[in-house]
């Protein structure tokens, strides 16, 4: 199995009922459905679960929104927000997708390449 195919299987979960302040930086998947008081990056996958909530900046290649995050998001690639997401602040993707009853408030601005050092900053 090449490296890359290693950090890509990798997943980090942050569980229900877990309250992290801090920041975090992940080369694989990301699922969260606790509670981040921080900034969060990857380079893969980020899911934010039904109890998921995440106060900061994110900035992931894809994200899958089902809890609520207040701040800013930068999505590489696809940005899909759940039924019952809640996304207050700002956001930055190439694509976006909100399922009805989805509540989102704030900005998005979208075009078809983020830029490469936004993404890794």
């Amino acid at each position: 199995m090449a490296r890359s195919e290693e950090i890509s299987n990798n997943l980090n979960i942050l569980g229900s009922g877990t309250n992290i302040v801090g920041n975090i930086v992940s080369q694989g998947d990301v699922r969260v459905d606790g509670t981040l008081e921080g900034n969060l990056t990857t380079q893969s996958k980020l899911v934010i679960g039904n109890t998921g909530k995440i106060v900061g900046e994110i900035k992931c290649k894809d994200c899958e929104v089902s809890g609520t995050v207040k701040g800013k998001m930068q999505v590489e690639n696809l940005l899909m927000l759940k039924s019952t997401a809640v996304m207050e602040g700002e956001i930055r993707t190439s694509k976006l997708a909100i399922e009805p009853n989805a509540v989102f408030s704030g900005t998005c601005s979208m075009s078809t390449a983020v830029p490469e050092e936004s993404y890794n900053g």
